[in-house]
């Protein structure tokens, strides 16, 4: 199905230039302005704007008592990316300190990749975080820093760009050589590994893996054709259940599943968002994002609508941007198009959505952070952050943390955009911020010189570091 840009149901349409452009709403309104800094830990760069150190106050809130399934796992012993089976980044349950602090880091990715890094996660009690490197090493730490355990895997190449699923005691995480790994969350001794050869010769996984009811699902991507699949895993052996090839274009984005319309889906490469019925696996529909590039592999499908980014199913309804300027919501029963939201850069990051607010917040190449209205695509605010968003945004109980290409981390305040703080660091920041009892976690990716100079090698500077950020003092 090709999108129309405007929605097809009555009392919720907005056609594209209903609104003005994103530079025409700077030259209005301003929107986006520096706001504020607080807390930050300062590294010397030349190319970051020079910035008061302002301090903003956000608005003041109390966290939630607790947080629906919905939002997180059905399963208390189960932790994911971006929290939850649907991939929300939403935690009401956690406030971010008003000001900030580097409580400790360590270094971890190497490769100068320009995927987002893999993102911390927490098992379910909060007291391990599981880190994987682009360099193929998976760590696990304490709240406090301390080290519980490292491994070196095999996926030396371009090593983890997804992040782990961790259940019941074991980390499950796909590695760029194509393998599936499954490490023991208290020693990291190997529990079993499903090899690229036992998955018809993948080249990467760089999806996370999702779990639900005894199954693992993950995407995995191929070379010669360029293509991917969906797969189903025994977690207990690592063995093969199902999968289905008809993805096109290596395929990034993790599987997003929705109980309550009972579908799983992700997007690929080939500008495609593939959704199954769940949990029978019968394909369900496709959604065709505006490719206007050249033709791939035959014709079997065009590029310039790459989509890179995960999935976001809120309310029956998915969200989720694409190389073509363009942040889409997808009714999920049929995958016909609700709204479209046009920005001024292509659009590969990881939304967030208050659940309880019925906001969307999402991140794009053109520097900007964006409040969208749920159900209607309209903007709320939009906020400056200095450089590409390419990594998951994280909404808690009165902020958005989001990671920028000139290498800070920010906290807004998800009301009004604002700036509370930011945090500026080595390198990109392109993982997903997670927020645990009051620390914030995340990664960045190593500083090289020369990486866009065909002319000169490209040289590793300094590695990435991982990051625990508490209470400023």
């Amino acid at each position: 199905m090709q999108p129309t840009k405007q929605s097809g149901t009555a009392g919720r349409t907005r056609e594209p230039n209903a609104m003005p452009s994103r530079r025409q709403l700077l030259r209005l309104t301003g929107a986006g302005t520096v706001t504020g800094l607080a807390g930050c830990v300062e590294l010397p760069r030349a190319d970051v704007e020079s910035v008061a150190p302002v301090t903003t106050t956000c608005t003041d809130v109390d966290p939630v008592d607790s947080v629906s399934e919905y939002a997180t796992h059905p399963d208390d012993d189960v932790s994911l990316f971006q929290r939850g089976l649907r991939r929300l980044g939403y935690y009401p349950d956690e406030v971010v300190p008003a000001s900030v602090r580097v409580d400790w880091s360590f270094p971890i990715n190497r490769v100068g990749h320009t995927a987002a890094k893999a993102s911390p996660v927490p098992t379910p009690d909060g007291e391990t975080i599981v880190f994987a490197g682009d360099d193929g090493r998976v760590y696990a730490r304490a709240p406090t820093g301390e080290q519980r355990w490292s491994v070196q895997t095999d996926a030396t190449g371009l090593g983890f760009h997804g992040s782990a699923a961790i259940v019941d005691g074991t980390a499950y995480i796909g590695g760029y050589d194509g393998d599936l790994y499954a490490l023991d969350i208290e020693t990291g001794n190997m529990v079993w590994r499903t090899r690229s050869a036992d998955l018809e010769g993948t080249l990467a996984i760089g999806s996370s893996p999702a779990y639900y009811d005894g199954v693992l699902y993950v995407i995995a991507e191929y070379g010669s054709p360029s293509s991917g699949a969906l797969w189903a895993i025994d977690p207990e052996t690592g063995e093969p259940i199902w999968s289905d090839d008809r993805v096109w274009g290596q395929a990034h984005p993790s599987p997003t599943i929705d109980l309550e319309t009972g579908r799983i889906l992700a997007g690929s490469n080939d500008g495609v968002v593939y959704c199954w019925e769940f949990p029978s696996l019968e394909f369900a529909w496709s959604f065709q994002a505006d490719a206007n590039g050249e033709e791939r592999e035959g014709g079997a499908f065009r590029a310039g609508a790459e989509i890179k980014g995960t999935v976001a199913a809120h309310d029956g309804f998915g969200y989720v941007g694409s190389w073509d300027d363009t942040f889409y919501c997808l009714d999920l029963e049929d995958g016909t198009l609700e709204w479209a939201f046009e920005t001024d850069g292509s659009i590969m990051s990881n939304p967030a959505v208050d659940v309880d607010a019925d906001v969307v917040y999402m991140g794009s190449d053109d520097d900007y952070v964006y409040a969208l209205e749920a159900d209607s695509g309209d903007e709320l605010w939009s906020a400056n952050v200095g450089g590409r968003v390419i990594g998951a945004l994280t909404v808690t109980a009165g902020t958005v943390l989001v990671g920028s290409y000139d290498s800070s981390l920010y906290a807004l305040d998800k009301e009004t955009g604002d700036r509370c703080w930011r945090v500026e660091n080595r390198g990109r920041v392109t993982s997903a911020p997670v927020p645990v009892d009051g620390r914030i976690y995340y990664a960045e990716r190593g500083v090289f010189s020369n990486y866009y100079d065909d002319d000169r090698e490209t040289r590793l500077q300094e590695p990435g570091h991982a990051y625990c950020l508490v209470e400023g003092e």
